[in-house]
């Protein structure tokens, strides 16, 4: 990721890749050498001369790189999770609150196009249903399928539901170690939204999706495919409403000579073809040079990490947590 990050810098016009820190100093004088600016052979050295860094390090090293960027002013974009627990994603925001500093958290599913294009129709969830599966890559196995990859969509549902989690139930499957490789839960919130999340990682396919239903309208948005369609009651719902009333009145005997057309309008969403990591990391910029709220800021990666905390808790003691 830190590489898909210098790239995508590399390619701002108001920013100036100064250079990139890694463990591996041959590593990033190679990602330099391709994209701008010097390898560095420390943090501190980094910091000396960067305004704004991206933090995608092992989640485990979050915390202390976040600090030392946080006390001496360097705003950050951390990558998702925010924190390996709650107690460390809480940290990181507090030191933001504390020093006024930036952090961004990279929550990069929210920059989707189809998602981006879904907020923009300002819709109040009733029910939302996620499945997010593929394939095991054996890129995260030391954290269990709700931090690697079901974290997403609690950032997701989090945002679009906007009211704080009542009650969390959930069940997960360890197969392949010690963590939760399959996982189920059921989000039910304080407004009444009820949200159902299935993740895995040992799926034959891959399948991203989001179906999001209102009283107004129902959403389907395919995250892989970055495409979308809101389906909205139609023009003739009022007579379908009339003929049942009357029905049920006993005027009439049944609805099968109702014009059935008008019922629903279907459309596709409006969706703007960007890059999502140039879609979050122009917002990152923006941010920092104008000192906005992060569209995904700290205190939204720590509500992530804290529910993701209860869905595996939930895991653990074999049901609900309230």
């Amino acid at each position: 990721m830190g590489r898909l990050h210098a790239r995508v810098y590399s390619q701002i016009p108001q920013v100036r890749l100064v250079g990139v820190y890694d463990a591996n100093l041959e590593a990033a004088n190679a990602t330099a050498a391709e994209y701008g600016g010097q390898g560095f052979d420390s943090v501190a050295a980094l910091l000396d001369q960067a305004k704004a860094v991206t933090i995608a390090t092992p989640t485990t090293t979050h915390l202390s790189l976040a600090t030392e960027c946080i006390t001496r002013g360097v705003a950050c974009l951390v990558e998702k999770p925010l924190a390996k627990d709650v107690a460390e994603a809480q940290q990181i925001a507090t030191l933001a609150r504390k020093h006024g500093a930036t952090v961004q958290v990279g929550h990069i599913e929210r920059f989707n196009p189809a998602v981006r294009a879904m907020g923009r129709l300002k819709i109040a969830p009733r029910f939302m249903e996620v499945v997010r599966i593929s394939p095991l890559t054996f890129r995260s196995i030391d954290v269990g399928v709700v931090l690697d990859m079901m974290i997403h969509d609690i950032d997701i549902i989090l945002n679009l539901a906007d009211s704080p989690v009542q009650s969390v139930d959930a069940v997960g499957v360890a197969v392949i170690g010690e963590h939760e490789d399959i996982c189920n839960a059921r989000l039910v919130f304080e407004n009444g939204c009820v949200a159902n999340l299935t993740a895995s990682r040992l799926a034959l396919k891959t399948e991203r999706k989001l179906r999001v239903f209102s009283p107004d309208a129902y959403v389907s948005v395919d995250y892989q495919k970055r495409y979308g369609i809101v389906v909205r009651k139609g023009p003739n719902m009022g007579a379908i409403k009339d003929a049942v009333a009357a029905m049920r009145r006993g005027e009439i005997q049944d609805l099968s000579g109702l014009n059935q057309d008008g019922l629903v309008d279907v459309e596709e969403l409006a969706i703007e073809e960007v890059e999502p990591l140039r879609a979050e990391l122009d917002a990152f910029v923006t941010a920092v040079t104008t000192g906005s709220r992060p569209i995904v800021s700290a205190e939204d990666g720590l509500a992530a990490v804290a529910t993701a905390a209860r869905i595996v808790e939930a895991i653990r003691v074999g049901g609900t947590l309230a």
